[in-house]
C-alpha cells in the first residue's frame, strides 16, 4: 500500500528543506500532498529565499482525512517566518494533534520543532533537535544538540538546511524501511550519517 505524506507549506518556509522533503519522499514512491496554509494567496507560496512553490491544495481540503487516519506522516519544513505561519494554522494544528493521538509519524526540521511542535506541547515526552539558534528554547524531554537527525518513537526532528537530505532519508526509512532508504540514497551519491535513536 502506498504511504501517504502531508507536507504543509507557507510563505517563508525554508527553500532547501521544503523541496528536499517533497523530492526525496516522492523518489521513494510515497504519495506526497503539498498543502498551503495561505489560502488567501492561492496555492503559490514564496519560500524564505525567494523560491516559488505551488501547493497541490489548500490545507482545509485535508481536514476530511482527519477521522480516516489518512496520513502516514506529516512532515513540516522550517524557516522563518514560515514556521510561525504554520504554527498559527488552526487546520494544521487539528491535523497534527490527531496524528500524534493516533501514534502516526510526525516530523519537523530547523525552526519547526521549536515553533510548531514544541509550541503545541508535542515534544514534552520526546527527545528532539532543531536549528542550533533555537535549541535553548526547544521545550522537549531532552534536547539533542549533537545529532543531525533525532528519532524518538514516531517523532523525527532535524537541525536545518544542511541536514535536510539526512532528514528526508530518515523519513523514507521510517515509512518504508532501510532497504528503500538505500535504494533512494544510492543514485543520489549519498552516504549515510549518524542518527540518534531513542
Amino acid at each position: 500500500m502506498t504511504k501517504t505524506v502531508l507536507v504543509p507549506i507557507t510563505n517563508g518556509c525554508e527553500d532547501i528543506e521544503t523541496v528536499t522533503i517533497i523530492d526525496v519522499l516522492r523518489r521513494a514512491g510515497a504519495e506526497v500532498t503539498v498543502a498551503s496554509v495561505e489560502p488567501s494567496h492561492g496555492l503559490q507560496i514564496v519560500a524564505s529565499s525567494g523560491t516559488k512553490i505551488v501547493a497541490d491544495c489548500a490545507i482545509k481540503e485535508c481536514l476530511d482525512t482527519v477521522q480516516q487516519g489518512f496520513w502516514d506522516l506529516i512532515a513540516i519544513p522550517g524557516g522563518l517566518p514560515g514556521s510561525e505561519h504554520l504554527a498559527a494554522s488552526e487546520e494544521l494544528d487539528r491535523l497534527l494533534r490527531e496524528q500524534v493521538a493516533e501514534g502516526r509519524l510526525y516530523a519537523a526540521i530547523c525552526a519547526a520543532p521549536a515553533f510548531v511542535l514544541a509550541s503545541k506541547g508535542l515534544l514534552q515526552d520526546r527527545a528532539a533537535t532543531c536549528y542550533p539558534a533555537y535549541q535553548q528554547i526547544l521545550e522537549a524531554r531532552e534536547v539533542n544538540s549533537e545529532s543531525r537527525v533525532v528519532v524518538d518513537g514516531n517523532c523525527i526532528t532535524s537541525q536545518g538546511p544542511g541536514t535536510a537530505l539526512d532528514f528526508a532519508l530518515e523519513l523514507v526509512e521510517q515509512l518504508l524501511g532501510v532497504v528503500k532508504r538505500e535504494e533512494v540514497a544510492a543514485p543520489m551519491v549519498l552516504t549515510t550519517s549518524a542518527t540518534a535513536y531513542y
